[in-house]
């Protein structure tokens, strides 16, 4: 690094400190102003919110890793920006309307108040120890091999890098709470896309193209069926990517993340009105395009360059390993200066995703248990409950840390099967709520909660069978180890909604008055002219655009 790239870095810096101070100054008289930011954000701060929350470290560390890796594979997971449509077309009606806080308190509305609590508990546990561990976790290690510095004053690196990482996330998002966090993505997002664009470019020029990418990358079969790392549509029998497995498992994943998950879905709702929340999906959608170019592509480039011998400053381009894809282009590729702004970029995805993680986590404690048990609590008292949850947050982050460094590898792969047997009873219960008015309380509270202990059940077997060398087959082995895991996770959402639809069925119907407004059918003549008032020609218009570059996508590398 030198000194012209930490010029940079102070720079931006001294940008995020300004806007920090001006929302700082803005009131948070109640909660919803510090966990929804007034519900006045437009549609460009809730679609780069959107985006910057998406972006973290298994984007920085593990899509560019997968690229390196297995090619395009991973790209059913983030050409995913029909599913953000879906959110902004089909589920922010009603969410709007509802003007619920979270997600778990949007089920207790469908449902009940066990539901809530069900889905609360889980998405807080899964938060904390996935999503803010994971992304420390990577943030140390990124910045760890981009600096090149392996200790300060005795120090790991490290840690300096991991804590510092959290500290300075936490410190403005306790401060600023929603506003901070909209507002500084507005910053962080431009230059996310710029730094990897950037990226992108100047490894294309030193592998010398399109063409050597892909040449390169379609020399290397991945299974034994004959297919290439440029292959997104593997064949049925592939042990990894299965075409019809990889299609189910995304959507259903991509669903429950997108449309349903508090980490997302708290975007649209700080939502100015339906029409700015629509509209701030839409644009999400258009980010999340992106992805796949800025990270997973350049993650193959990383693996071209590697493969095929290239020199770059007078040294052959090698990797280590897949997940060292993107650092190592950062600091291989890029000149003072130029470095130093892709620095930002990577802090700004990161710091972006950990400030997301804390406000969403805060906002579920505060609003879904301590203010649902005390309903009378005034509303500056909740948002000093919500910043005080925040740093207990912080705390475990950071406590959490070693655990995740012990284990390292091992840990993060059983991360990625977190979300697939998560979702599915979760998704079911969402897709039902809203879609079919039979739906009980009961049904989609059972549904949910057995695909809860379903995937429980699966992880444990997973730790269990990982670390038995001899054993014996058996039909739970083969249903809850052996099994491919996105066919697990279609086979799993297809028994959620079955069980949910027999126990409606054999359950009380909810009563009209309970549902209105929040199922399709239900809806009033006032409610359906509003929602026809949110949209016009140019959302379809859009919308259209954007389905077409994925299926175009789909076309290209099928």
């Amino acid at each position: 690094m030198a000194t012209l790239d930490f010029i940079v870095i102070g720079l931006f810096a001294i940008a995020l400190i300004g806007i920090i101070i001006w929302v700082t100054k803005q009131k948070q008289n109640n909660s919803a102003d510090y966990f929804l930011g007034g519900r006045d954000a437009s549609w460009i701060a809730i679609g780069a919110s959107i985006f910057a929350s998406n972006i973290g470290s298994e984007h920085l560390i593990g899509l560019a890793g997968a690229g390196a890796s297995s090619g395009m594979a991973m790209a059913h997971w983030e050409i995913q920006g029909w599913m953000i449509l879906i959110l902004g077309w089909v589920f922010v009606p009603f969410y709007t309307r509802s003007m619920v806080y979270t997600m778990p308190e949007f089920l207790e509305r469908r449902y009940n108040p066990q539901s809530r609590t069900i889905l609360s508990v889980i998405s807080l546990i899964s938060y904390v120890l996935t999503k803010v561990a994971v992304t420390v976790y990577a943030g140390g290690l990124v910045f760890q091999q981009v600096f090149g510095i392996k200790e300060i004053w005795g120090i790991d690196f490290f840690w300096i890098a991991a804590i510092g990482l959290v500290l300075l996330t936490a410190l403005y998002t306790i401060v600023g709470g929603m506003k901070s966090v909209l507002y500084t993505s507005v910053l962080q997002t431009p230059i996310l896309l710029l730094g990897s664009l950037i990226i992108l470019v100047l490894g294309f020029k030193a592998l010398g193209g399109w063409n050597e990418m892909i040449a390169a990358c379609k020399s290397v079969v991945v299974n034994d069926y004959g297919d290439t790392m440029t292959q997104l549509i593997r064949d049925n029998r592939d042990p990894q990517y299965p075409w019809l497995g990889a299609l189910i498992g995304s959507s259903i994943i991509g669903f429950w993340y997108w449309c349903t998950d508090q980490y997302i879905v708290q975007r649209v709702l700080s939502g100015k009105d339906m029409k700015q929340a629509r509209r701030g999906a839409i644009f999400g959608a258009y980010l999340k395009l992106l992805p796949v170019f800025l990270f997973l592509i350049p993650g193959m480039i990383a693996f071209a360059l590697s493969k095929n011998g290239i020199v770059i400053n007078g040294e052959v381009f090698t990797l280590s390993i897949p997940d060292a894809a993107f650092p190592t282009l950062v600091a291989k590729l890029l000149p003072a200066g130029v470095k130093g702004l892709v620095v930002c970029g990577i802090l700004a995805a990161l710091m972006s995703s950990l400030a997301s993680l804390f406000n969403s986590s805060a906002m579920l404690f505060t609003i879904d248990f301590y203010k649902r048990f005390k309903p009378e609590t005034p509303e500056k008292k909740l948002v000093v409950i919500g910043q005080m949850a925040t740093v207990v947050i912080v705390i475990l982050g950071i406590l959490w840390i070693p655990i995740m460094r012990s284990v390292g590898d091992v840990l993060y792969n059983y991360l990625q099967d977190v979300q697939s047997v998560l979702s599915p009873g979760i998704a079911a219960a969402f897709l039902l709520g809203i879609c079919w008015k039979r739906t009980s309380a009961q049904g989609g509270m059972w549904g949910m909660l057995a695909g809860i202990m379903i995937g429980i059940t699966r992880l444990s077997a997973k730790v269990y069978y990982s670390n038995i060398a001899d054993a014996s087959d058996n039909l739970f082995k083969a249903l809850f180890y052996d099994m491919n895991w996105l066919f697990f996770c279609g086979w799993m959402f297809l028994f959620c909604i079955i069980l949910t639809i027999v126990v409606s069925l054999c359950t009380k119907a909810p009563e009209p008055g309970k549902i209105q407004g929040l199922v399709f059918g239900t809806s009033t003549p006032a409610e359906r002219a509003a929602t026809r008032a949110s949209w016009n020609h140019w959302d379809v218009i859009h919308s259209v655009i954007i389905l077409g570059i994925t299926a175009a996508f789909y076309w290209y590398f099928w």
